[in-house]
């Protein structure tokens, strides 16, 4: 597993324009990308759908989905996200980085491009 801590740009995908930067942590154990509840909130993303997650403890959270631009490093790209609650920590998962062609280099703990294959 791979952590590291970035900035990053939060927009909605309805209004590009308006959008939010903030510290996340990059952990390549995560799959969904997490937006601070006060950003969700303040940008107007939208729910599309509840999903029932499970923490590494074991503990099973409900969250709710919806879909954001995510702005790393001067590239942009819509992502899944999940709407964060009170106290969620801000996170950008490997469906994001993945999405964006993007990887953490293990050693130096940066995030690089990654080599993309279409086969």
């Amino acid at each position: 597993m791979g952590i590291t801590t970035i900035s990053a740009k939060i927009s909605n995908v309805e209004n590009p324009q308006k959008q939010i930067s903030r510290k996340f942590m990059v952990d390549t154990g995560a799959a969904y990308t997490v937006v601070p509840h006060e950003v969700a909130k303040t940008l107007q993303l939208k729910t599309v759908k509840t999903q029932e997650f499970v923490l590494a403890d074991g503990t099973s959270v409900k969250r709710k989905l919806g879909y954001a631009y995510v702005e790393i490093h001067g590239d942009r790209a819509p992502s899944t996200v999940v709407l964060g609650e009170k106290g969620d920590s801000p996170l950008i998962g490997t469906v994001t980085l993945e999405n964006m062609g993007l990887m953490v280099d293990p050693f130096k703990r940066q995030l690089r491009p990654m080599r993309l294959m279409l086969a």
